[in-house]
């Protein structure tokens, strides 16, 4: 993109202000000006903020496989799993595009160390935990690492130093998560300095297009032929991927997704769970669960809707393929955005002062026929590590560890 073709999209959105310094920038610098300008997905502009709640959609139960069902069939879903796992059929993908600012750590979350008398990062506990799978399966799991354009280099160089915690480098590969841009409450995009605009991750629903985006990963895909993609956040140092008898039970369900679940640690518990909306596999959010919802019960007397996801999920490739031309609903956040003023300063506001535009993966789910909903157990699979301290918290993560016998 040249010039004059920048100059002229950017007056047909009306954020010609973007351009502003253009000239003080020396030739590099205007080089990725116009490349940062050429990749934004200016559509989101239009978007209005999450879509409304559609009250007129019919909400039902989604049956689980629930432990004891699984417990009776573990054997033979294992062996389709490892079937699957020894052709390279499932491929993994850890998104871990975050830092770990929550927990009062500037890099990358998953560098954090989670070890008290040890030296135990939240990468090598994931790594370590793919392993079991690659040990029992004698086989890789291809591993696609989302990453964001903020945490990339310093996440790379940290895998290759400590030579990927022992796991065969030729299996895994780097991709950064596409970026949306960040806007004022007039929706102007902000800058952050002269030559660079305000971009944020674009949410965790945008792993498969930011992952088919990138040339390396789409042929690492071809090569092996993997037809699964188990996709799993970087938060949980517990998280079983790649899980032969989840994989065995989503292939045998001849669904075209799976979602890990959890009961529910109580009725008000802030997590989605997974339900049926209009026919298609739903995640109803917390915040949309009304009271009617939580007083249904289902044939044994439970709860109908007592099911959280815990960010673990199964996806068939072609499934995915047929809906990446959907259109997505885009949710706007509001968010603290640092920002160039216009006379040049750099500010970073104490309070919320524009949106950010993301896409979800619960909405991913929802354009697909069907999803497997697989319980697991919340001790030995669901040790979240989202705040300093507190619920879900280091603390209460470590304790999980070593109630699973796991060093730290």
């Amino acid at each position: 993109m040249n010039k004059i073709q920048a100059e002229e999209l950017l007056e047909k959105y009306g954020q010609q202000h973007i351009m502003k310094y253009y000239e003080e920038l020396d030739d590099m610098g205007k080089e990725a000006l116009l490349s940062q300008i050429e990749n934004i997905d200016f559509s989101v502009l239009s978007a209005h903020g999450a879509p409304e709640p559609d009250k007129d959609g019919v909400i039902e139960p989604l049956e689980a496989l629930k432990l004891q069902d699984i417990a009776k069939e573990k054997d033979r879903y294992k062996e389709i799993g490892l079937d699957a796992i020894r052709k390279c059929k499932i491929g993994a993908v850890l998104l871990a595009g975050g830092q770990g600012t929550r927990l009062g750590f500037d890099k990358p979350k998953g560098m954090f160390n989670i070890g008290e008398k040890i030296e135990l990062p939240i990468f090598k506990r994931l790594i370590l935990n793919l392993m079991d799978v690659v040990n029992e399966s004698g086989s890789y799991v291809p591993l696609f690492i989302m990453t964001s354009e903020k945490n990339n280099d310093d996440t790379v160089a940290f895998f290759k130093e400590n030579d990927y915690f022992g796991y065969d480098s030729d299996y895994i590969t780097f991709f950064v998560q596409d970026m949306a841009p960040s806007v004022d409450y007039n929706g102007k995009i902000y800058m952050e300095d002269k030559g660079r605009i305000s971009l944020s991750p674009n949410g965790n629903g945008g792993w498969f297009s930011s992952l088919m985006n990138n040339k390396e990963a789409v042929a690492m895909i071809n090569k092996f032929g993997v037809e699964w993609l188990n996709v799993f956040s970087v938060d949980n140092v517990l998280q079983k991927m790649a899980d032969p008898v989840f994989v065995g039970a989503t292939i045998d369900s001849g669904c075209a997704s799976g979602a890990k679940v959890v009961k529910k640690a109580y009725p008000d518990e802030k997590v989605g769970v997974m339900c049926k909306k209009n026919g298609h596999p739903y995640i109803i959010e917390y915040y949309e669960f009304t009271d009617e919802l939580k007083r249904q019960k289902d044939a044994q007397g439970e709860p109908a809707y007592n099911y959280g996801v815990i960010l673990n999920y199964l996806f068939n490739v072609k499934a995915l393929e047929k809906i990446a031309d959907a259109e997505f609903p885009v949710h706007i956040v509001e968010k603290k955005i640092p920002y160039m003023d216009d006379n040049g300063n750099y500010i970073s506001p104490d309070e919320p002062n524009g949106y950010k535009f993301e896409g979800l993966i619960l909405d991913m789910i929802m354009l697909l026929e069907d999803c497997l909903v697989f319980e697991v157990e919340r001790e030995k699979e669901f040790a979240p590590v989202k705040n300093k301290e507190g619920v879900d918290s280091i603390d209460t993560a470590r304790e999980l560890l070593k109630k699973n016998g796991i060093e730290i």
